[in-house]
């Protein structure tokens, strides 16, 4: 099996088109205020005109208001949405668009019970539970943790990179693979040769 990836918080037209060329099969576009990868919805929307074909692009939200994600799929034209907080599946399903959710591990969640109560969401991305934090913290957790036969696409998440990424692929064997930090020269600034490199790593575990 071929292993997708996304590459997420992309602020950049040029970022988005290096993790293109490179092979990635999505991008991430943040409307999280409080996150330092947040783009305007001018950007974002230059970023998916730039995108060439079957480059899927995502848009991330966190417990945001029904109007906010509507504007952006109006307005930014995604062909995906993420929803990172804790939206019930009334929420996420009230928009009529395919959407993944996202889940915190950690000891206690019971990731087989979440995974059928989103049962209309297109994948699970499977994110490092940090406090506070909404992802993009770099943190791992514990793959131990994840369930043999989850009902839908897994998306693994949480402190992947170059250095781990093909690891990660052998012991879970995931869906897709989302990275944010793990590619970046700085918040929101990715790294065109960290980006070539991760793909190269999921691409070696893939053999």
């Amino acid at each position: 099996m071929v292993t997708a990836v996304k590459i997420c918080g992309i602020t950049r037209v040029e970022d988005a088109l290096a993790a293109a060329h490179a092979g990635a099969h999505a991008i991430g576009l943040i409307f999280y205020p409080g996150s330092p990868r947040l783009v305007s919805h001018v950007v974002a929307r230059r970023v998916v005109d730039a995108l060439p074909a079957f480059v899927t692009p995502v848009a991330l939200f966190v417990d945001a208001q029904s109007m906010d994600v509507e504007r952006v799929i109006r307005e930014v034209k995604p062909q995906l949405l993420q929803f990172h907080g804790d939206e019930p599946p009334e929420f996420c399903e009230r928009f009529d668009f395919p959407y993944i959710k996202a889940a915190k591990v950690r000891q206690g969640v019971d990731l087989l019970q979440y995974a059928r109560r989103y049962q209309t969401a297109k994948g699970l991305l499977l994110d490092a539970f940090v406090d506070g934090s909404h992802g993009g913290t770099g943190s791992t957790f514990d793959w131990a943790l994840i369930p043999d036969q989850l009902p839908l696409p897994l998306i693994l998440a949480g402190g992947l990179h170059p250095e781990n990424v093909a690891d990660a692929i052998l012991r879970v064997r995931p869906w897709a693979v989302d990275v944010s930090s793990g590619v970046e020269a700085a918040k929101g600034i990715k790294d065109a040769a960290k980006i070539a490199a991760f793909i190269r790593g999921v691409r070696n575990a893939d053999v």
